[in-house]
């Protein structure tokens, strides 16, 4: 998937059906079905995007080509609009950066996949959902922008049950995993913790390997008590993947609904106390290992620690671990294409 020559277009009358049967056939779906790549939408997809042929990169496991035309392709099948082909392009490319270790996210036999967060004015440009079930169904540019990510993994980079996705049992994300940052006066926005302005659209890829309901303990007016639960869902996690065999911590992410958030500026905590508390949140490992007991911290420093304020009405948070064979998340900025 290389060139619009070696992409199947359809005309416009073409019927549904048959059109779904040759993708099909082509195995170039998640099992759900697909819009139909007609010679109009790859036109309207890849129109003032530049020259084609150009070349984004190399997509793991089998090292496909993620071209333009590869991109847009992928976009059109999943429902994307020509809009958000950049916000695609970008989280594509920020989860082929070495850190995130896409390979292996792509590869293993257990259960992580890319999810994408976007950041910035492009989440109001693009009409993402950053309120209530921001994980859930409801969202057109969510579930599109996340499948048509899902799409490259599979049909760019080969990541196809039994061929080089090995998961065991996989998860629901693998269809698509796309969320918006909200904003909050008190905590900043992932994107200018590392650096980028506050007005930036940005994206961040995560291997994350399923989600997990957390709620406050009763009553929840502190933010210990809000935090703790948190603290014993990453402790969980980590003694349930073997990681205590592993030479060093790598990032926790959760999601903190508004609520929650107000609940621990209104009480004086900032960004930095947060993660300090639940750096040192961690509980010795409860079994006997070779290396003794593991209490190591929750993280490789206080600043690998990532609640991101998004959600809507509630207090129930949610816990996203990442991939325990080890993959960095990472940032970049959305990608001017033939501006």
């Amino acid at each position: 998937m290389t060139s619009s020559d070696d992409l199947p277009l359809f005309a416009e009358t073409h019927p549904w059906e048959d059109v779904q049967a040759a993708l099909e056939t082509l195995d170039l779906g998640d099992g759900l079905p697909l819009v139909p790549p007609t010679l109009d939408r790859f036109g309207a997809m890849v129109a003032d995007r530049g020259p084609t042929g150009r070349s984004f990169g190399h997509v793991m496991p089998l090292m496909g080509d993620l071209t333009l035309e590869a991109v847009a392709y992928n976009c059109i099948l999943a429902g994307c609009r020509p809009a958000e082909l950049p916000v695609v392009l970008t989280a594509a490319e920020a989860a082929m950066e070495e850190q995130f270790n896409l390979l292996g996210v792509l590869s293993t036999t257990g259960t992580p996949t890319v999810a994408v967060c976007v950041h910035g004015p492009v989440v109001d440009e693009l009409g993402l959902n950053a309120g209530g079930n921001i994980l859930g169904p409801g969202n057109r540019a969510n579930a599109c922008i996340g499948r048509a990510v899902s799409l490259i993994m599979r049909n760019v980079g080969g990541a196809k049950p039994g061929i080089g996705d090995m998961a065991t049992m996989g998860q629901p994300g693998k269809y698509t995993f796309c969320f918006a940052e909200g904003r909050h006066d008190v905590f900043p926005t992932l994107p200018v913790r590392r650096g980028f302005g506050a007005d930036e659209s940005c994206v961040t890829a995560l291997g994350v390997s399923g989600t997990g309901e957390v709620l406050p303990a009763k009553p929840w007016g502190t933010p210990e008590r809000v935090l703790q639960p948190i603290a014993a869902a990453m402790n969980a996690a980590l003694d349930s993947t073997g990681s205590t065999e592993r030479p060093e911590r790598g990032e926790q992410v959760f999601l903190l609904p508004p609520e929650m958030a107000d609940i621990i500026s209104n009480n004086g905590w900032d960004l930095g106390r947060v993660q300090k508390f639940l750096f040192e949140g961690r509980h010795p490992y409860p079994f006997d290992t070779e290396d003794g007991l593991d209490d190591r911290p929750l993280a490789r420093t206080p600043e690998d620690i990532h609640p991101i304020v998004t959600g809507g009405v509630g207090v129930k948070m949610t816990y996203l671990p990442l991939w325990s064979g080890g993959s960095d998340t990472v940032t970049k900025s959305i990608r001017s294409i033939g501006d």
